[in-house]
């Protein structure tokens, strides 16, 4: 059946989870580091749907291949073109960032896949994506997406402070982590400013560019928030662990869930792995590019990570190191356990 992935005749826990990406412009290293982090500590299989300029393709293929086996086993990938199927290509491609807009269009283009999570080439895992995949189950009959919301506290968001242009809820949502039910998004009428019936996904995107091509500030994203905004009951809003930027620590602590659990998913927006702004997100970013595949996660990631976060103690989101360290060392002890105790269990039954 059509929406229904390619992998429906196998077992749940065979199926892949899919992983959309946008790289353009000098995004390469940053992919490649997240997607490193989705194969680290991942569980079941992923398959990958990178949308890269030509450029960028062989390169892409080059470094992939020089993954150990080990770790390329356990995913598949396919590199896409970048396009966009309504209105002008050229208008698209300079929305915002160079090729942001093209993730307005996986519905679009991934017909044969059900659910995709799309994340920012700034993204890093610090947990299974199959915990985050897991929330897909958790939707209710008319969501359609997630998003983390863009910020915890109103008065100092910026949607609520200079949006000009309708956004989702109090403080708008973050698009750099999305999770998507694409069969739904395909099938849905969605409600509009546009004319008084719905419109499907596709229909919708460029009439709402045009509407407000003026008014938006954060290209793709704001287009997001103005759809959702039309129709909350499609969003499930999933807390700011799954999403977490400069904005939660470096104005004082304002994400709860990581103060709690830790954070699931880093989103180091703003540039932050590549200048000095933000101490404690580059040294996550650069322990897991450094990583050696085949070695030992504790001794060449958690240790220099424990290190490296004690020269930022003194910045305002050092002083919260455990938010940062605490998903990553229970999903480290996990992989730890998986692979020496199942190793051990299967060849000395004591």
């Amino acid at each position: 059946k059509p929406g229904e992935q390619k992998h429906s005749k196998e077992p749940a826990s065979l199926q892949c989870m899919h992983l959309a990406v946008v790289a353009c412009g000098d995004r390469l290293e940053e992919t490649l580091i997240m997607l490193k982090s989705a194969v680290l500590f991942s569980n079941r299989r992923l398959c990958f749907h990178i949308f890269a300029e030509d450029s960028l393709k062989p390169e892409f293929e080059k470094k992939l291949k020089e993954w150990p086996s080990s770790y390329t086993k356990k995913f598949e990938y396919t590199i896409y073109p970048i396009t966009f199927s309504v209105g002008n290509a050229q208008e698209w491609k300079k929305l915002f960032k160079p090729c942001a807009a093209q993730r307005l269009f996986l519905p679009v283009i991934l017909k044969d896949v059900d659910s995709l999570l799309y994340v920012d080439t700034d993204v890093l895992f610090l947990r299974p994506i199959d915990d985050i995949w897991h929330i897909l189950t958790e939707f209710n009959s008319t969501q359609l997406a997630a998003m983390a919301p863009e910020h915890e506290i109103p008065k100092i968001g910026w949607y609520s402070r200079f949006a000009r242009h309708p956004y989702y809820g109090t403080t708008g949502v973050n698009s750099g982590v999305m999770l998507m039910n694409l069969t739904r998004i395909r099938s849905t009428q969605f409600k509009n400013s546009m004319i008084p019936s719905g419109l499907t996904w596709e229909e919708m995107l460029y009439p709402l560019y045009q509407k407000y091509k003026n008014y938006i500030t954060w290209g793709d994203q704001d287009l997001l928030n103005i759809i959702f905004y039309f129709n909350p009951e499609c969003l499930y809003v999933f807390p700011c662990q799954w999403n977490y930027r400069p904005d939660h620590c470096m104005y004082g602590s304002n994400c709860k869930g990581a103060e709690e659990e830790g954070v699931s998913v880093l989103h180091g927006n703003r540039g932050v792995y590549h200048d000095d702004k933000q101490p404690t997100f580059k040294a996550l970013y650069e322990v897991i590019r450094d990583f050696p595949f085949e070695d030992n996660l504790f001794q060449s990631l958690y240790y220099p990570l424990q290190s490296k976060f004690l020269d930022t103690v003194h910045t305002l989101c050092g002083r919260i190191p455990q938010v940062f360290l605490k998903q990553i060392e229970k999903t480290m002890k996990k992989v730890y356990e998986n692979r020496v105790i199942v190793y051990l269990g299967a060849n000395h039954r004591y």
